[in-house]
């Protein structure tokens, strides 16, 4: 695991006295990503630079940048691929010189060029100089995992794992993107291939580039998923499938040279992934569980109990609302708009983890696998009951009951209710986001309608489904958004940039591109039968994990969010109404307050002054100098 960085100048030559000093500035920036080794390649038009966070193969022979025998391909490289091994033995006519995988992706460069990509079973994002057609070749992961963040223009092309090490380069702007600004606040995130920061993009998941010495730049998708194969097979068949291939996933992502646990929040996915690791481990695992003073939002019960069937080293650790105090690290750390609550309690546990392990396995991917998310539950609601008359009457129905007892649930049924004429893709993006149209012709400001009157109010996931394949069912079209949107551009941006600040590598089982494609051939209602989402993955679990487990209320990884804001009542107000913050223009003084006033309201605006609060932070940290 490493961070990696590379320019490729477009006219003239690199003057190595002043892009020298700048190289290794950025190495610093990226130590984190790396604290064991680090090195650079220079030359009259490209350099290229990586931190090592060693994991396989400790010995200095893993260097990198590293070459092929000839020394014309020049490669740094982020990530794991799992399958290496295996790859290794097919690569015939190489003198190998370590033990890494690293080293056999480049020989697959060298042999079969950009189909390279097919072969690699793993996390990655890679850059390499191919001296002999004058290009470099980028490309990141199918589904996101590690990421790739560039800025180009008339005289040169510059990336990095990370955009704090190369946003200081001279010739780099750093100018706020309000459109994209528009997004994450209705997101949460910052949709790909967008960064917050204006022309600063980030390389889609599944994609490669081809940057040519000429200023020539090209960029591919190379793998998407495919839902229209579906094989027929017994429930039970289906099982033993499912649980043949995850079990295969989990011992691949068991290799390491250095300690190694896993994070179980007591749920299924990490749950599940416990049991097969400690099962086909020689060793006794460590688990890492988040807990909250607040019992409604704990699940140290239920991962305790797993960790006792299954015997771990478990370790637990209790998250604060003193953890607020992180925010303004977070927005230097994230460097991107990111409001995901969970945000806190996976920074605490990353920097906990990390004082005892150096990889660690999770449950990611499980709810885009197996329709875990309850949304899918309430889109399949919805597909039942659309084409019923006296929606209107419904609607009033339910704002009565709103106003009589005060019920949230009752405002967010109404609130969704208005959605339906619209179609499924709207619905859906309601149910996600807590920022809507209305919403946002209240908060923002006149000078930010008029910066942004050409997108504002266009919803970013209606956009997403009509560039999906033709011939998806619903269950199938949501899945895919899941996969290409909030996976890999919130998911993925959460648990690699808080591990990766600590030096710990995160590996995801589900994520495993060949068992995503097995489950892309399963049935649709083996994942959400009659409302119950993870129909077979449940069964599955029966035979590892106790029911408890199970069958319980998804609580997902949420801190007390309403609790902590109200709590922090006087501080809001300071930084949301401060000068600062108000002098960016954007939004009515007035109706933040507003909002602040109704935290703990039926009407529940704590999401909507907590991406306001995260905003703040990160307009502080980048542009307040």
């Amino acid at each position: 695991m490493c961070g990696i960085a590379g320019k490729i100048k477009f006219k003239g030559s690199i003057d190595r006295t002043t892009e020298l000093p700048k190289i290794k500035e950025t190495l610093e920036v990226l130590r984190h990503r790396g604290p064991d080794d680090q090195g650079y390649y220079l030359d009259e038009r490209v350099w290229l630079a990586a931190t090592r966070l060693a994991i396989l193969d400790l010995s200095s022979a893993g260097r990198m940048p590293m070459s092929n025998e000839e020394g014309n391909l020049q490669m740094v490289f982020n990530g794991e691929i799992y399958n290496y091994l295996e790859l290794r033995k097919k690569l015939r006519g190489h003198r190998f010189v370590s033990q890494t995988d690293s080293e056999v992706v480049i020989h697959l460069y060298e042999d079969y060029g950009l189909d390279c990509l097919g072969f690699l079973r793993g996390m990655f994002a890679l850059a390499i100089w191919d001296e002999r057609k004058g290009q470099l070749f980028l490309a990141r992961d199918r589904i996101g995992e590690k990421p790739l963040k560039y800025f180009f223009n008339s005289q040169f092309f510059i990336f990095a794992s990370e955009i704090k090490a190369f946003i200081e380069q001279p010739g780099v702007p750093k100018e706020m993107d309000f459109e994209a600004i528009d997004e994450y606040l209705t997101m949460e995130y910052v949709p790909s291939p967008k960064t917050g920061f204006k022309n600063i993009y980030k390389l889609p998941p599944a994609s490669y580039m081809v940057v040519s010495t000429n200023g020539e730049i090209s960029c591919k998708r190379y793998w998407e998923l495919d839902y229209s194969q579906k094989v027929k097979m017994s429930e039970e068949e289906w099982e033993e499938a499912i649980v043949d291939k995850l079990t295969e996933s989990v011992r691949l992502r068991l290799q390491s040279d250095v300690p190694l646990g896993i994070h179980l929040s007591g749920g299924v996915d990490s749950g599940l992934i416990t049991a097969i690791a400690c099962q086909n481990s020689k060793r006794q695992l460590s688990t890492f569980s988040i807990g909250f003073e607040d019992s409604q939002f704990n699940e140290l019960p239920y991962s305790r109990t797993v960790a006792d069937k299954y015997k771990t080293d478990h370790h637990e650790i209790i998250v604060q609302s003193q953890t607020l105090n992180y925010l303004e690290k977070l927005a230097f750390v994230y460097e991107e708009p990111f409001a995901d609550p969970s945000i806190l309690p996976t920074w605490v546990l990353m920097k906990e983890s990390k004082k005892e392990i150096t990889v660690a396995l999770n449950g990611d991917g499980g709810d885009e696998n197996f329709a875990g998310y309850d949304r899918y539950r309430a889109m399949g609601i919805f597909y039942l009951i659309k084409g019923i008359p006296f929606k209107k009457e419904i609607s009033l129905g339910f704002e009565f009951l709103n106003r009589l007892y005060k019920s949230k649930n009752a405002a967010r049924l109404l609130k969704l209710l208005r959605f339906y004429d619209k179609g499924y893709h709207y619905f859906y993006s309601n149910i996600i986001n807590s920022l809507d149209i209305t919403l946002k012709e209240s908060l923002y400001s006149n000078e930010f309608k008029n910066i942004i009157s050409k997108t504002y109010k266009e919803n970013v996931l209606v956009k997403k489904f009509l560039e999906l394949p033709k011939g998806l069912n619903w269950l199938e079209q949501l899945l895919s958004i899941d996969i290409k949107t909030y996976l890999p551009d919130n998911l993925m941006v959460k648990v690699d940039i808080a591990s990766m600040a600590h030096s710990l590598e995160v590996r995801s089982p589900f994520l495993d591109h060949e068992f995503m494609e097995l489950t892309a051939k399963m049935p649709g209602d083996l994942k959400l039968k009659r409302f119950r989402t993870k129909y077979l993955l449940k069964k599955i679990a029966e035979k590892y994990l106790p029911k408890d487990c199970i069958y319980r209320r998804k609580q997902g990884f949420v801190p007390p969010l309403d609790k902590w804001l109200n709590l922090n009542q006087s501080y809001l107000r300071k930084e949301l109404l401060s000068s600062g913050f108000s002098k960016l223009g954007l939004f009515n003084r007035g109706v933040i307050s507003k909002f602040l006033s109704r935290t703990s309201s039926t009407s529940n605006y704590s999401r909507i002054v907590w991406r306001l609060l995260c905003l703040e932070n990160w307009f502080l940290v980048w542009f307040s100098q």
